[in-house]
Order: structure tokens, then C-alpha cells, then sequence
């Protein structure tokens, strides 16, 4: 058992707003945890995906998230709203408020497994790809959350 100051990992809440696309910053790992912070302009993570081996905690920071499941449900989370999505669970999610969404995200899992995203049908769907419809990340200068 660690019971040290030297074992904690401290992270601070902050990251460039964005002009277009978005930004994914991992501010702390450990093998069964990830802490990030997102900044959507506008879209999101439109595919509809899982995470076969990885829970993960959104709560939003700014801006406003709908999110849509497989059976086109949806749900709509605003400032220090949270959803918790369960490994395996199909889901997506878009910027929809009228400024650039913030996300804090926590996921849960083996690492070693958990960086896989799938689509419905099984398939891995890289993160940074087109089938994802990432847009690179363009900051607006000088401006921040945190």
C-alpha cells in the first residue's frame, strides 16, 4: 500500500477554448483510471460508440451536451450536470448550447483494455478519425477554462 504525498497525481481544471474543432487533455492516468478535460466548439462525438472495457463519468464544465443512445433517446445536461456511461453502453454526444462545450470526463478500467472504441457493430472507431468526424483542434487565443 502506498501512503505517501508522492503517490498522489494533482491535476488542475484548465484548457484552451476553441474556435473549431476540439481538444482532448488527459491530466491524470493510473492503469485503471483516466481523468480529461474536452473542449468541443461545436459537433461532438458524433459516431455512436462504446467502450467495451471502460466506464466513464461526463460532467459538464460549460456550455450544454445532448446525448443520444442507440434508440435515439436523448438527453440534455447542462452546467454541473453528469451522466455516467456504463462500459459496453452505445452512446454519442453534441455541443448543444450556444458556446463552446467544456467536459470533464473520468474513466474507469483496465487501461490496458480500455482504450478500444467500437461502433454498433463492433468495429473499432479511432477517436482522432473521420469516421469519428474529428475536426482538429483551433484555439481562440488567450481565452480559457478554468
Amino acid at each position: 500500500m502506498k501512503n505517501t504525498v508522492e503517490s498522489l497525481i494533482p491535476f488542475h481544471l484548465r484548457t484552451a477554448i476553441l474556435e473549431s474543432g476540439r481538444s482532448h487533455t488527459y491530466l491524470a492516468e493510473t492503469e485503471n483510471l483516466s481523468v480529461v478535460i474536452k473542449c468541443y466548439a461545436s459537433g461532438g462525438e458524433n459516431a455512436l460508440h462504446a467502450h467495451p472495457n471502460e466506464d466513464h463519468v461526463f460532467v459538464v464544465l460549460q456550455g450544454e451536451a445532448t446525448y443520444h443512445d442507440s434508440e435515439a433517446k436523448t438527453l440534455v445536461l447542462i452546467h454541473n450536470d453528469g451522466v455516467a456511461v456504463p462500459a459496453g453502453a452505445l452512446y454519442r454526444f453534441e455541443s448543444s448550447g450556444d458556446e463552446p462545450l467544456v467536459l470533464l470526463r473520468v474513466g474507469a478500467g483496465n487501461r490496458a483494455d480500455s482504450y478500444g472504441r467500437v461502433g454498433p457493430d463492433g468495429i473499432a472507431i479511432p477517436a482522432r478519425s473521420a469516421a469519428n468526424n474529428y475536426e482538429a483542434p483551433v484555439p481562440v487565443p488567450g481565452s480559457f477554462y478554468e
